[in-house]
């Protein structure tokens, strides 16, 4: 590993502009001797001197300017490309078989009845680069460690289903199955990387184009942060990703570069397939997607290597004296290149070739079939080799590879660079045959012709699939493959959760910093502590989280190389190489990701970690919910926080920070369980039976998400006859009504219980109502377990129907129900089909808004004084109170009237 000043230099070059010059008649013979090179052998030789003596500077560490891009070219030249230590021959016989299985796997796909669709010109253009992956780089799991972590670009799946089915890995019912997950269960193959569908095979789910970069970047950092603090050994561990060139518009791909450049992710490469094209034309066709990629790569600190042109081009090159060849490739548009790989080599020769003698002269002596056949360097396997080795003997950065290639090579003429290609799916029987001659494979035209086009597969004991089980054999198993390896974590006992259940006595707190408690408590075991892995987006100190900068530090492989302004306080911020905290800086996209690789560790590593993922509540489900669906994908586990929770406690800061709808949105991913918890007793309850259901023997692929609030509340000791399970499950009794003799029930969840205690209270003693106030801790899991036992009466109408739990829970409850949380009406209306009587629910619907907390819930209707209008207009159609009621509530509580509320407590922002 290289050396942190290394790694991370401050200062990576620039011009001078208020240095004095010491030798003015020095620095003028150097550019008098630049000025007669230009004038006496022309610029294109200048330029080739002053780029030899850039890279001469380079060698000698003096600190020049980095280029933002360099000729479109092979960064490695001919003459520094190391020996190809594979047998080519037979690679290449491999891949044409697994080119083809790949193709017939997604046509046969399309076979009538079927029709369920596929990608194939994608793996068509990168099969060279997984080939020489496989064959040569990609480390399995069969050593005992983590092995390399490879990310597939999604839409190459089928290319690595035929490699698979080619090692036996896979059947040919497994291939048939493509798509079709449950209809051939259990055979079905998933349409792209799904570990949660395949648990066995992939281990990244890649296909939401753009995650897989930002997953990449945060996975090599967590090997790294993982190794720092010596919970697993992850030093030959590899991260790999294959990323597409349209992908990269996508602003997760490039969005956080620059951290894999600081923190010196030199286990970390990138390998771009420039294939020119998006899923419905070119990438940029009036430009170059290459050059500007090296420009921004080189930009954000990271080793480049450009990967163009394969061995045919090297004799030309070599003729390139004038640089007048290089100077073409420069100024050809992408557009123009992809018009190139559908034309014949006549064409290439009169609009590449024509317009200068000296390329004329160049190709005088190659037919028009070599020209047609001058190829990209993504399809050549020694150019490939050297990049891949350069990338992984590179210190001090992470790497990316762009890689040229051609989409749909080696599909014939309707599919390679076609600008429908990503669509085709389909080869008829013309195509097939063009296909098979190809790739030189023995399969007679009668089997093309009457059928579905037959599987290719050279035989158990050949020599092609002889030399496949060696190589991985030799690089530790087969890959992607997932393995579980972690043992069951012991798992504190209840001592730890003692103090969050005595409540908060006089003192008030909000409901995050009685996590933040109970957490504390957590990390002291000696058996889970150190597993944790707290992960905040520059907010720690909003969530009263700084308490532990001085003790668990924050996570900086460089350690902390300044004097904290803070130092002398007793919180100081501290940094550390062992650091327990990732600061993630103000990126929520950054912060998920290491969640991620946190969450999966259990499996990536065979080690357990336990992340907790704190954050704005708005910025969660909302801003990264498509990085929660890649972690439910991932059978990720661990907790996370959607603090300042709610759409009117979060005083002050208005209408994008106000939460009302995180709860509705967490409800649509089924791996994630959520809470709305009140007090500090059922957060002790619901975290410990968390890490149970996610660590214990007997563990899930869940993970949790709380809602905790920034308002302070004093909180309950946990009582006596607590309902545990109910609390678990979604809902139990808090208070029951003591006093009025007209029953009703009101049902609250998080910071909207008191105000239900509130109005029970007011209820009783002005309007003889007899409320049961209710804690809805998880309306979102009373929903699944109803939905659940209405699924199985449907399909077992001959057994004794099953009763929903909230059905139960509420089968003795008198009255009308009323519902209340700081959250959109839908979130408790989830429950309403269920409730076994008159249901109305209050919600914050609408955008929020910047006031004091009394204001926004007299607006919205949710306070204490508004519960008591809804629960006495429910009992008003029931005829149990008049209606004249309703108007003398309105008036007399001023319900109309936003200014007369309490503004309620002020401040708390953790």
């Amino acid at each position: 590993m290289a050396s942190g000043s290394d790694r991370n230099p401050i200062i990576i070059g620039g011009l001078p502009s208020q240095v004095p010059d010491f030798d003015p008649e020095e620095t003028q013979e150097w550019l008098d001797s630049l000025d007669a090179a230009v004038d006496e052998r022309g610029r294109e030789r200048a330029r080739y001197l002053m780029l030899r003596l850039i890279e001469r500077a380079r060698e000698k560490r003096v600190a020049v300017p980095e280029m933002r891009s360099t000729d479109y070219v092979n960064t490695i030249p001919t003459r520094a490309e190391p020996f190809f230590p594979g047998n080519e021959e037979i690679e290449r016989k491999i891949l044409n078989a697994t080119r083809w299985n790949a193709a017939v796997m997604v046509s046969r796909a399309q076979r009538p009845g079927i029709g369920v669709g596929g990608h194939i010109a994608t793996f068509a253009s990168s099969a060279s680069l997984y080939d020489v992956g496989f064959n040569h780089f990609f480390r399995g799991k069969d050593e005992g460690d983590g092995g390399d972590q490879v990310f597939f670009q999604g839409h190459a799946s089928p290319g690595i289903y035929a490699r698979a089915y080619m090692l036996d890995r896979l059947s040919e019912q497994n291939l048939d199955g493509f798509r079709q997950e449950k209809s051939k269960a259990p055979y079905g193959l998933s349409s792209y990387p799904h570990p949660r569908l395949m648990p066995d095979f992939w281990e990244f789910p890649t296909v939401s184009m753009g995650l897989g970069p930002i997953g990449a970047i945060y996975q090599a950092r967590m090997n790294r942060y993982m190794h720092a603090r010596g919970i697993a050994d992850t030093s030959k561990s590899h991260v790999w990703a294959f990323l597409g060139d349209g992908e990269m518009d996508e602003p997760e791909s490039l969005g956080q570069l620059t951290i894999a450049a600081r923190e010196g992710l030199d286990n970390l490469t990138f390998v771009v397939n420039c294939n020119l094209q998006r899923l419905d034309g070119p990438v940029r066709g009036n430009g170059k997607v290459i050059q500007e990629l090296e420009s921004v790569f080189r930009g954000a600190g990271w080793n480049v290597i450009k990967l163009i042109w394969d061995r045919s081009w090297d004799p030309l090159l070599a003729q390139d004296r004038d640089g007048i060849l290089v100077n073409k490739m420069n100024t050809t548009p992408d557009g123009q290149f992809q018009t190139y790989a559908t034309e014949s080599g006549a064409y290439i020769r009169d609009h590449f070739f024509g317009d200068d003698q000296r390329l004329r002269a160049m190709v005088e002596g190659m037919t028009d079939d070599q020209i047609l056949h001058l190829g990209r360097g993504g399809h050549d396997h020694r150019k490939i080799y050297a990049a891949f080795k350069a990338a992984v003997e590179h210190t001090g950065q992470p790497t990316v590879i762009l890689a040229k290639t051609v989409k749909g090579w080696t599909l014939g003429p309707n599919f390679e660079g076609r600008n429908a290609t990503h669509q085709m799916k389909k080869l008829t029987v013309d195509d097939l045959k063009r296909f098979r001659d190809r790739l030189h494979l023995p399969i007679p035209d009668k089997e093309l012709e009457s059928g579905a086009p037959p599987y290719y597969h050279p035989g158990r004991d050949s020599e092609e699939i002889q030399y496949m089980h060696d190589r991985r054999k030799g690089l530790g198993g087969y890959v992607p493959t997932r393995v579980l390896r972690a043992r069951p974590l012991a798992l504190p006992d209840d001592k730890t959760y003692a103090t969050v259940k005595k409540g908060s006595g006089q003192q008030s707190i909000a409901t995050t910093m009685a996590f933040v408690r109970l957490l504390k408590d957590l990390m002291r075991d000696k058996e889970i502590g150190r597993r944790f892995v707290l992960i905040a987006p520059d907010e720690y100190r909003t969530f009263g989280m700084d308490s532990f900068f001085p003790s668990a530090k924050i996570y900086n492989p460089l350690g902390q190389q300044y004097e904290s302004v803070d130092r002398e306080l007793l919180l100081a911020y501290k940094e550390s190489p062992t650091g327990q905290m990732l600061h993630d800086g103000i990126s929520e996209a950054g912060c998920t990701a290491s969640l991620i690789a946190a969450g999966s560790a259990y499996a990536t590593h065979g080690e357990p970690l336990i992340p907790v993922y704190v954050f704005y509540s708005m910025f969660g489900f909302q801003r990264t919910g498509d990085q929660f669906w890649q972690m439910a994908d991932q059978l990720a586990r661990g907790f996370v926080l959607g603090a300042t929770a709610g759409r009117t406690t979060l005083t002050g800061e208005g209408l994008q920070h106000a939460d009302g709808h995180s709860q509705l949105l967490a409800s649509t991913n089924p791996g994630c369980v959520a809470y709305d918890p009140a007090f500090g007793f059922e957060i002790a309850h619901i975290v410990k039976d968390g890490l149970r259901r996610m660590y214990g023997p007997d563990s899930e692929d869940v993970f949790y998400y709380l809602t905790v609030y920034n308002e302070p509340i004093q909180h309950p000791a946990e009582p006596d006859d607590v309902d545990v399970d109910g609390i678990l499950k979604g809902v139990y009794r808090f208070s029951a009504g003591t006093s009025g003799s007209i029953p009703a029930q009101i049902l609250a969840s998080g910071v909207a219980v008191p105000w239900a205690v509130e109005a029970q209270r007011i209820l009783a003693e002005e309007w003889d109502v007899r409320a049961d106030v209710w804690s809805a801790t998880s309306w979102n899991e009373l929903r699944r377990e109803a939905v659940e036992v209405e699924r199985h009466n449907l399909l077992h109408p001959e057994e004794e129907q099953r009763v929903p739990y909230v059905t139960r829970k509420f089968s003795g409850a008198q009255g009308p129900f009323v519902a209340v949380s700081d959250w959109m009406r839908s979130v408790p209306d989830q429950i309403a089909r269920w409730v076994p009587g008159p249901y109305q629910s209050l919600g914050a619907d609408g955008f929020g808004f910047a006031d004091t907390r009394g204001a926004a819930r007299r607006f919205f209707h949710i306070d204490a004084q508004s519960v008591v209008l809804a629960v006495l207009t429910e009992l008003a159609k029931e005829g149990k109170v008049d209606r004249s009621a309703l108007k003398q509530a309105i008036d007399r509580y001023q319900l109309l009237d936003v200014a007369s509320a309490d503004p309620g407590a002020a401040g708390g922002d953790a």
